[in-house]
């Protein structure tokens, strides 16, 4: 890695932005920031860049033509697509499948986590997307749910870290197993359920901690019977929205923003993230770009090809929020659900992982961990 110049302009720190310079060492990480603090509200009228945090997008299927669960190299050109977009950092996230695919897939990604590929986004680990969910809550994921099994985990964790498992907690002996996987080091959210409330609300005091895409795949919220949805708005810590103004009304967005301290962004991006209109692959299922988003045969909706650059874009242009707020959104919340304090911010000793915007918000560099990403 060789050292870079350092950035000048308006930097968003932890406390607010500040107009001055950053730079970092051989290393990767920031090992200087200075500056003289300036209001979020006037950052936008200035002829500065704006510095940010790189965006860290814990729910990533593919992009560039490419699903995780092919194996090989696809993880490769899914990181380099998402870093041209600002994502410095991401879990590599799997489908429902038998476990002869999963090894597949997390043979392929064990060596990437270890080692970043040069010009692309951080593998931080992998987000188990089931298969332990509700038959009754597929979505877009395959028919191959079934309970949480501890031997699984454990031979698929030695091929690659899993750092996130989603789960329904309602399935035969899930619930039961919350409090074993975060023991383990495990994150747990609840996600592709039909559980009540009072799961949700168990699951959580058991030690999940998240909601997997909030309001999709989950019971709903009726004043009677408030539903999955319902113990995410009135108990989650963190929760995980797809931005992209078709999975989620603008309005359910508000009320989860209101509600749900933690509440972060992910793409759910598939192979079609990136590429025109066609057919691609997400994991055993085909599905077809057209029409803005990414859906089975059937017209169900199976991820999407949100950027988290888009994603920051929508934040702040149609649902208001200052540039601040959807920083975090976008970057610090993702870190702390996994516990991560030296990424999803600039500061001293954190990765130099940086996104330079324009005023209109768009990218102009990316920095993983210090290297500059081909744009």
């Amino acid at each position: 890695m060789s050292q870079t110049p350092h950035l000048r302009g308006h930097i968003l720190t932890p406390t607010g932005f500040v107009r001055g310079h950053i730079a970092w060492g051989s290393d990767g990480r920031v090992s200087a920031l200075s500056g003289t603090p300036v209001a979020a509200s006037t950052v936008r009228e200035a002829a500065e860049p704006l510095i940010l945090p790189g965006f860290i997008d814990l729910h990533v299927h593919g992009g560039a033509g490419h699903d995780i669960m092919e194996g090989g190299d696809a993880v490769q050109h899914v990181t380099r697509l998402h870093a041209r977009h600002g994502t410095t950092a991401l879990l590599a996230t799997t489908m429902t499948a038998p476990l002869a695919d999963l090894d597949t897939a997390l043979a392929a990604l064990g060596p990437v986590c270890a080692q970043r590929t040069a010009g692309a986004a951080r593998v931080l680990g992998v987000h188990l997307e089931g298969p332990y969910i509700s038959e009754a809550r597929l979505g877009a994921q395959p028919p191959f749910a079934r309970p949480v099994r501890m031997e699984e985990i454990q031979r698929l964790h030695a091929l690659a870290p899993i750092r996130l498992i989603t789960l329904a907690p309602e399935v035969g002996g899930n619930q039961d197993l919350i409090a074993t996987l975060c023991d383990q080091g495990f994150r747990v959210q609840l996600g592709h359920t039909s559980g009540s409330y009072e799961d949700g609300v168990a699951a959580l005091r058991n030690g999940a901690t998240g909601f997997t895409h909030l309001f999709n795949a989950m019971s709903g919220l009726h004043h009677r019977e408030p539903g999955m949805v319902g113990a995410a708005l009135a108990h989650a810590p963190f929760a995980e929205i797809i931005p992209d103004l078709l999975h989620v009304h603008p309005g359910a967005i508000r009320a989860a923003l209101r509600c749900i301290p933690g509440l972060y962004c992910v793409t759910d991006s598939t192979a079609a993230a990136g590429m025109p209109d066609g057919e691609y692959a997400l994991g055993r299922h085909t599905v077809f770009k057209c029409m803005g988003g990414v859906r089975l045969a059937d017209g169900t909706l199976a991820g999407s090809t949100l950027s988290m650059d888009q994603a920051l874009r929508n934040l702040v242009d149609t649902l208001g929020l200052d540039l601040v707020e959807a920083s975090r959104r976008v970057s610090t919340h993702a870190a702390d659900h996994l516990g991560l304090k030296d990424r999803g911010r600039l500061a001293p000793g954190a990765w130099a992982d940086v996104v330079v915007l324009n005023r209109d918000l768009e990218l102009q560099a990316v920095y993983v961990e210090g290297d500059a990403v081909p744009m």
